[in-house]
């Protein structure tokens, strides 16, 4: 019996391809340093950002410098881009799939609890706990808090526990990004693939994963939850 739905945030519940992109490249280009030193820089930041080692700004300026920058002309553009990605990603809340959020009110009437688990850096944890979507969750690991990201099972173990009930009683909903699913699966969780974004996505982080089932569209969750999965939606 399902008794918990646990969800990822990016391309699950919000999608960063429904409004202006601020990845890397894009504050190299925006900043007008070479893309190289800076990518170099920023990429090999990435866990560090996640596990909550390494800020924004930390990461900004070390990437500027790489790139060339220093002093006051440095200090100006880590608050410009900051603010930018900040922005950005706050805006990614705003271009909800329609189903989104009568989904998670659904989720709450039906007296299921839900949790969200979300490998995400310091501004995405800030803009996350700001969101419209936060107050629908019991429980929330987010990597950049934990200290830990997916796919370690001690990030699930944290929110299963935090729910109050079994890993065999959780419905786990993600893109499939980071081996998410095949950890939910591991840990006795029923592991289900969203593609809603990643059908429309012009760029997919990730593809369709076999092995596992897929949902076309939000709503769909609620079948697995009362127990009227089709035929069609069974099939990975």
């Amino acid at each position: 019996m399902i008794r918990a739905v646990i969800f990822d945030m990016y391309e699950t519940l919000i999608t960063q391809y429904r409004c202006p992109r601020c990845f890397g490249a894009d504050l190299a280009a925006e900043a007008g340093v070479p893309p190289e030193p800076f990518l170099r820089v920023w990429h090999a930041a990435t866990e560090a950002r996640s596990v909550g080692l390494m800020t924004l700004e930390e990461a900004l300026r070390r990437s500027l410098e790489a790139g060339g920058q220093a002093g006051s002309a440095c200090d100006a553009l880590v608050r410009q881009l900051a603010a930018k990605r900040r922005a950005t990603k706050r805006a990614c809340f705003q271009h909800l799939h329609g189903e989104i959020e009568p989904l998670l009110s659904s989720l709450r009437a039906r007296g299921l609890r839900v949790g969200l688990i979300s490998n995400c850096f310091s501004e995405e944890a800030e803009v996350i706990r700001e969101s419209a979507l936060f107050p629908f969750f019991d429980a929330v690991c987010l990597s950049w808090e934990e200290g830990v990201q997916k796919p370690d099972a001690e990030i699930y173990r944290r929110c299963v526990a935090r729910l109050g009930i079994r890993a065999e009683e959780c419905l786990y909903v993600g893109d499939g990004g980071s081996e998410e699913l095949e950890a939910a699966r591991e840990m006795g969780m029923t592991a289900v693939q969203a593609v809603w974004y990643l059908k429309e996505s012009p760029l997919p982080p990730t593809g369709r994963r076999e092995g596992f089932p897929q949902l076309e569209t939000p709503l769909a969750v609620l079948d697995w939850t009362d127990g009227q999965v089709t035929k069609g939606r069974q099939e990975a």
